[in-house]
């Protein structure tokens, strides 16, 4: 059977020296103290997770694995499972829309120049390339999870889409698996997009939003159409259009799937509320997380989800967002609530969430009079956090220029001053 190594979780054990057995007995005791019996791994299950065999171990393992790392199964390069094979694909349809016909010109334009004489037999493509490429896309996320808006991050998940695409022409394929291929191309890059929009890269995130939703429509895939319209509506928040913001996540919360699935219904109606933070109602705001968090708590915790959800939303992500919201709303003593709430359920891995609740956190203490502790709490931003992730940068600005609108002159002021002059020297 074709495999692929598990390179990530090969790298995070060599990093926090586990062998394969040291790690089965780990994840063995962790299950037992979930269900009340000792695991039945060893080192041989262990391997089998790391060369490839076992792409999604089972849901006690799982949770026992996730419960030692720290870090959900899809960071340490684990794959869920394809929906079953008997569910239908998407029909095909005329395509009206010129830039999609552009797009899909183009892939075959490229196929047809790659494509060499005397070339054997077209190959098989099945399920297989695809859940390579999206183990390659797991460490992406992970990357992204890290560090955020970083350039090199959105290059990597707009040329593993460009590798979906060429893959489509490298050999013959069942509709089903072509549809994940143009699904797994529109995650990839929604993935470029969202790292163009963490780094404030607005004119390019709208290029990569552009062929996403190309992409995501020949696929037929509610939860991709979803997120990159989600992604759109974040977008327009961030750049200060609440109208157009409301327009693109409203596109992402009719979509069936949220009525089908309720943590998407939750998701959608999170970021409904950061927007209503954003145009200054305060109804719509506390209305839009009510819903969310009643949505979050009907969502099934054990149904089958795609990567890019089960690696970010949770009730975390929620508390950031209402964070946000109730920052713009001028709402210190709400903001600073949930802040507190989303560091206390923000998992290992989510280290930009991190620094930007941290830096939010520092905002809403520095509103509330309490320049001290605000300056405290903004300290706690890691150097390369505050150097080089564009958001964290820039609200790291707005403090600093708050703080001496507020302190000018204090000692407050001036330790500030020497910090931020350590993290320059440090980057």
């Amino acid at each position: 059977m074709d495999t692929t190594r598990n390179t990530v979780l090969e790298a995070w054990m060599t990093e926090h020296g586990y062998s394969s057995n040291s790690l089965a007995e780990a994840v063995n005791s962790a299950i037992e103290r979930l269900t009340g019996r000792p695991g039945g791994l060893d080192g041989s299950s262990v391997r089998a997770w790391k060369a490839g065999r076992v792409t999604w171990p089972k849901s006690a393992a799982r949770k026992a694995l996730e419960d030692v790392t720290g870090l959900p199964a899809v960071a340490l390069g684990f794959v869920p499972r394809s929906r079953p094979s008997s569910t239908p694909a998407p029909p095909q349809q005329e395509d009206p829309d010129m830039k999609r016909r552009t797009l899909v010109g183009s892939i075959a334009a490229a196929a047809a120049a790659a494509a060499a004489p005397g070339t054997t037999s077209p190959r098989r493509i099945g399920m297989s390339d695809v859940n390579r490429l999206n183990r390659r896309f797991a460490e992406i996320i992970a990357s992204d999870h890290r560090h955020g808006g970083q350039l090199g991050i959105e290059q990597r998940a707009a040329a593993l889409a460009d590798e979906a695409l060429n893959l489509q022409n490298a050999g013959s394929a069942t509709q089903r698996v072509r549809s994940n291929l143009y699904a797994s191309a529109a995650a990839f890059r929604s993935s470029a997009m969202w790292a163009a929009i963490d780094g404030r890269r607005y004119d390019v995130a709208k290029a990569h939003m552009r062929e996403a939703q190309a992409l995501a429509e020949m696929s037929g895939d509610q939860a991709i159409k979803f997120r990159i319209w989600s992604h759109a509506g974040t977008m327009y928040r961030h750049m200060g259009r609440p109208a157009d913001a409301f327009a693109a996540n409203d596109v992402a919360r009719n979509l069936h799937l949220t009525r089908r699935d309720p943590l998407f219904a939750s998701l959608g109606l999170a970021r409904q509320g950061a927007i209503h933070g954003t145009a200054q109602d305060r109804t719509g705001t506390r209305r839009a997380f009510e819903q969310a968090q009643d949505a979050m708590l009907r969502a099934d915790p054990a149904g089958y989800r795609p990567v890019w959800m089960l690696a970010f939303y949770d009730q975390a992500e929620l508390d950031s967002l209402a964070l946000s919201a109730h920052l713009a709303l001028g709402d210190y003593s709400t903001a600073e609530y949930h802040a507190h709430r989303c560091l206390s359920a923000l998992r290992p891995h989510m280290i930009r969430s991190r620094a930007i609740t941290t830096t939010r956190l520092a905002h809403a203490q520095l509103a509330q009079g309490a320049p001290d502790a605000a300056t405290a709490t903004a300290m706690k931003v890691s150097a390369e956090a505050a150097t080089q992730h564009a958001r964290v940068t820039r609200m790291l600005q707005e403090f600093g220029a708050a703080l001496r609108a507020t302190a000018l002159g204090s000692s407050t002021v001036q330790t500030w001053t020497e910090h931020t002059a350590a993290w320059r020297m440090a980057a």
